[in-house]
Formats: structure tokens, sequence, C-alpha cells
């Protein structure tokens, strides 16, 4: 079993958003790590990484992917960090990967540099995005097969970007 496509990109990029809209338009299902893992441990994304510390939680998100992967045939959208991975990233080179990038003012803009998003609370969490953003990006794009351009765009039209994408691609 594989994946119609796995949706990866930075906080705010819309993943589980247009990832459900791909699977709509596909006739297929959806399936979101970051909801199978906070079922799976019985607490929020941000509680693991308050209590267990990120270590932890990136252990929990590689198996977790692993899982969704090798069990869904539908659309997969993955946690923002989930790239960081060097296991999943030799996991991902298998699939069809749409990578939605969101440019730093608009990710800030949609994230609202929420307290539910651990990696952006803090002192200063634009410079905290602006890293985050500079570090995973070549992940993102090592991994993916597609990139979309989130930017001054609806869910629907980022959507259709990515399914015209991956037309032309194939």
């Amino acid at each position: 079993m594989s994946p119609r496509a796995v949706v990866v990109g930075p906080p705010g990029a819309g993943k589980t958003t247009v990832g459900g809209l791909l699977a709509e338009k596909w006739g297929v299902g959806f399936r979101d790590v970051d909801a199978d893992i906070v079922a799976g441990a019985g607490k929020s994304i941000s509680d693991i990484f308050t209590v267990d510390g990120e270590a932890a939680f990136r252990e929990i998100e590689e198996r977790a992917v692993a899982a969704a992967v090798a069990e869904h045939d539908g659309v997969v959208a993955l946690g923002g960090g989930a790239v960081l991975s060097e296991r999943t990233r030799a996991l991902l080179a298998d699939h069809v990967v749409v990578f939605l990038a969101v440019g730093m003012a608009e990710g800030v803009r949609r994230t609202g540099l929420s307290s539910a998003r651990p990696l952006l609370a803090g002192v200063n969490p634009r410079a905290t995005f602006k890293a985050l953003l500079d570090a995973r990006l070549p992940l993102y794009r090592e991994v993916a097969t597609v990139e979309v351009s989130t930017d001054s765009r609806t869910p629907q039209e980022v959507a259709d970007a990515a399914l015209e994408a991956l037309e032309v691609k194939s």
C-alpha cells in the first residue's frame, strides 16, 4: 500500500487543509500524522514537547510517519518538522510528495505565532520562524516531487495548483 500523495511544508502552509482537499478531489481518504500522534499519546503535541521533550516527540513522529505511509493509500499530511528525520526523508523518496511552500511573512500571519506550535513559542517568534524556514527549506525540497507556493492563494487554489503540477510531472 502506498499513499496517493504525502503533503509536507512548514507551519502555516496549509498541509491539513490542502491535503484534505486533494483527498476529496481524488476520492480517497485523508490522514494527518499530527492527529495520529495526539490520538496515540493521549495529549497535545505541545504537551509532548513540554513534558517529554522534542527528541521524544521526534521519535514518536518518525514512527507515526512510517506507519501512516505503510498503512494509508490516500493522502497523508506530515507535521512541519517530520522532514528533519533522515529516516523519514529516505522513506519519502519512494513516494509522491507535495511541498507546500509559504513565505515568512505569510507563515507568521497564518500561524498567529500560536502557543499551540511549540517551536514558535518564545521570545522572538518571527526570528524563530525564519530560522525554522532557513533550516528546513532544503529538506522540503529534497523530498518534494512538486513544490507549490501557497502565498496569496486560497486552499482550493493551492490544491488545484498541486494537482496541475502533479499532472505535468507524470
